[in-house]
């Protein structure tokens, strides 16, 4: 069920620093006879960590998922190795022999102020660091070695048939490997071979992907001469490794798949006997375990560098309570990708404790969300601070109006990686009765890829199932969605245990009628085999906010006047449509002078950097939106689930212009509000013309809302009746 797109390109990695889970505490660059190497620095520890560089066609940017969970527990040191990132790119093959890369790495420790430290390393590292710990004894703890592929005299018949220097008549298979093919137009071709051979784990197109693009930013001949070095061809000298092997002194770790189609895992097996080594064998695992595992491939590099770590003077004291006198216990987590998430599933934790009165709720999420939270006297753990920003990195994936949603939570794998490891953290320090993961992309994702780390009972919420194309993504982006989809369809027909509810905030008829993919199921027969309903969850009941005309007074608003209220959720992307909207504004005004604008910025959207406009106010984050949304005579919106639906639920005239190309806005949204009768959507085109726009929103201003569908009041208690049993 593996769906490989044929072409990749502009769906990879994202290297901006919204995109980033952490960020480097000191960078360097140690010049050795004339090659610059840079390196990072992250966090602090008693110990050290080097993730070493591996073949020059990917930096050190392979490391990516390592690098947060790691420096919460030690100081990690990264370096591009010579040929590759931001490093040097000497010319000959003698630049690039395993000699050299070993020297760089003192060279690399010298400049950060790196004693002794554990070398972590993937693939052709693995020979580098047992040339550093044969060599310089006195520096490394220990060696982590993760698929090592280079140096030991194991047969490889199926790469050995092909002789990397000699000109071939084709190029199929291995016989891409090959300086030849790659000097002479076919470096693509090798790209895609070499990486699709180093993830061989179905569903990895987006490790595919990062490395591809990693490889091109390296240049044909360089790869030539890295290959050439380290095979002792074209003037460079080859030094065996195995006699350095019995030079090793600290302890080794190698770590292999079975699957691994780049170097069998013979090599692993050969290097742990000759250096006395612990051998662990991934069964399945293909080359690129870090990128393709990075849960497992964390924990188990942890735990191996934890050895090295100096005991504690006094051990911290310690308390354990019994289960029975244990206080039932929920974590909960809520999507921080806008604020709808917050208000509905604070409604649902109201409605447990309703349920459940000694229930104690704690919250793992970041902003905006906490401020949400904290509002409403919420308990948010400590451990939220290590959270990566998720609303940063789509702020940042944003254009004009323009959020592809699909490629910004493709290009998250980072920060979703982090914030897994801290939740995962935070359940191994503490009991909790029940998980509840309100669109908990990570959480969910790295659940059923590592289901032995469930340790409580685990509820699943979301409002739209499905990953859907853009139709201007063409084949391409369907072929990812449909992969995607695949995974999880898969996920749960092997784990199904693993949820022990999964809950879908809506109604079986809100559900898309497009399929998952080609060959795949309907979406919305195999979201109603695979979920209970609750009916949607407003988070307020609005006859329980009062009358409008008791909602305006209290605003301050007059009588006389007819407000539009325009919102645009809780990240930065709804900026470019305030401005549009504040542009409209006289236009509007000149159609319907008693019109008057009030903008809600949001917490992410600075009031000042928006224009002022007379008839219009522009407020920041305000905690009383709904309110402000039940006094409104009309509002504009952005194409969000949540202020539409609150917008149904109060009968209230709306436009809503869903943010061009994302796919939840544009169809799982669009297809909710068709179900409610509700709004109307317009196309952002018209916000182009200030004029068309004020015209369009004088006259929802004066629609009848009649024909709106009731939406159900008494979600959050559903959805709790459904959470109880597990606490």
């Amino acid at each position: 069920m593996s769906h490989r797109p044929t072409v990749l390109g502009g769906y990879g990695d994202a290297d901006s620093p919204a995109s980033r889970a952490v960020l480097p505490d000191r960078t360097g660059v140690a010049v050795r006879d004339g090659v610059p190497l840079t390196w990072s620095s992250y966090g602090s520890g008693p110990t050290t960590v080097v993730l070493m560089p591996t073949w020059s066609i990917v930096p050190s940017r392979m490391w990516k998922a390592q690098v947060p969970y790691l420096a919460r527990h030690f100081r990690v040191v990264t370096f591009d190795g010579r040929g590759s990132g931001a490093s040097g790119r000497p010319s000959g093959a003698a630049a690039y022999t395993d000699v050299e890369y070993a020297a760089d790495t003192i060279a690399v420790m010298d400049d950060a102020g790196v004693d002794r430290a554990v070398l972590v390393s993937l693939s052709c590292g693995g020979t580098w660091s047992v040339h550093v710990a044969a060599g310089h004894p006195e520096r490394v703890l220990g060696l982590f070695s993760i698929g090592p592929a280079c140096g030991l005299s194991v047969a490889d018949p199926v790469r050995e048939e092909f002789v990397w220097s000699e000109r071939y008549p084709h190029a199929r298979g291995w016989a891409k490997y090959n300086r030849h093919h790659w000097l002479e137009g076919g470096y693509e071709d090798f790209l895609e071979f070499f990486f699709g051979e180093m993830f061989s784990e179905p569903h990895s197109t987006k490790q595919i992907e990062d490395a591809i693009a990693w490889g091109r930013d390296v240049a044909p001949q360089t790869l030539v001469d890295t290959t050439a070095g380290r095979l002792g061809c074209e003037g460079a000298t080859c030094t065996s490794v195995e006699p350095l092997c019995a030079q090793v002194t600290c302890p080794v770790m190698v770590v292999h798949g079975t699957d691994d189609r780049v170097r069998g895992h013979a090599i692993g097996e050969r290097l742990a006997e000759l250096t006395g080594g612990e051998l662990v064998l991934v069964e399945g695992g293909g080359h690129g375990l870090p990128g393709r595992d990075p849960v497992w491939v964390n924990h188990a590099i942890r735990d191996f560098a934890a050895r090295f770590d100096p005991p504690p003077v006094k051990p911290p004291a310690r308390s354990w309570q019994r289960a029975l006198s244990r206080p039932p216990r929920v974590l909960y987590l809520s999507s921080p990708i806008g604020l709808g998430h917050a208000r509905r599933d604070l409604a649902v934790a109201r409605a447990l404790r309703e349920l459940r009165p000694d229930v104690q709720v704690d919250w793992l999420a970041q902003d905006p969300v906490t401020r949400v939270l904290h509002d409403a006297g919420e308990h948010v753990h400590p451990a939220s601070a290590y959270l990566a920003s998720e609303s940063g990195h789509v702020e940042a994936e944003c254009g004009e109006h323009d959020l592809h949603a699909f490629r910004a939570i493709r290009r998250m794998d980072e920060i979703l990686v982090n914030n897994f490891m801290v939740f995962d953290r935070l359940l191994e320090d503490e009991p909790y009765d029940l998980v509840v993961g309100d669109e908990a992309w990570d959480v969910d994702y790295y659940l059923h890829e590592n289901p032995e780390l469930k340790r409580s009972a685990y509820a699943w919420l979301t409002d739209f199932v499905g990953w859907l194309p853009m139709p201007d993504g063409g084949a391409e982006e369907a072929a990812l969605t449909a992969d995607l989809n695949a995974e999880m369809i898969e996920h749960r027909a092997r784990y199904r245990r693993l949820r022990d509810r999964s809950v879908f905030v809506g109604n079986p008829g809100d559900v898309v009628p497009d399929d998952f993919g080609p060959g795949l199921p309907a979406i919305r027969e195999w979201t109603e085999e695979n979920f209970d309903f609750a009916g949607y969850v407003t988070g307020f009941d609005p006859a329980a906010l009062g009358s409008a005309e008791e909602l305006r007074a209290r605003l301050g608003w007059r009588p006389d006047e007819a407000v539009c209220v325009v919102s645009v959720g809780g990240s930065g992307v709804g900026a470019p449509l305030l401005r549009r909207v504040l542009d409209a504004v006289p236009h509007a005004r000149a159609l319907r002078p008693d019109l008057r604008f009030e903008i809600v910025a949001g917490p992410r959207i600075d009031p000042r950097s928006l224009p002022e406009r007379d008839g219009a106010r522009v407020h920041g984050y305000v905690s009383d939106l709904t309110a402000r949304l039940a006094a409104a005579d009309v509002a504009v919106v952005q194409g969000g689930l949540t202020t539409c639906m609150e917008l149904t639920a109060l009968r209230k005239p709306f436009l809503y212009l869903p943010l061009r190309h994302h796919f939840e806005q544009n169809f799982h949204v669009r297809r909710r509000l068709d179900q409610y009768a509700a709004g109307t959507c317009l196309d952002y085109d018209v916000t182009h013309d200030p004029a068309a726009l004020a015209a369009a929103i004088v006259a929802e201003s004066a629609r009848d809302t009649a024909a709106y569908r009731p939406v159900e009041t008494d979600g959050a208690r559903r959805v709790a009746r459904l959470l109880v049993d597990l606490v």
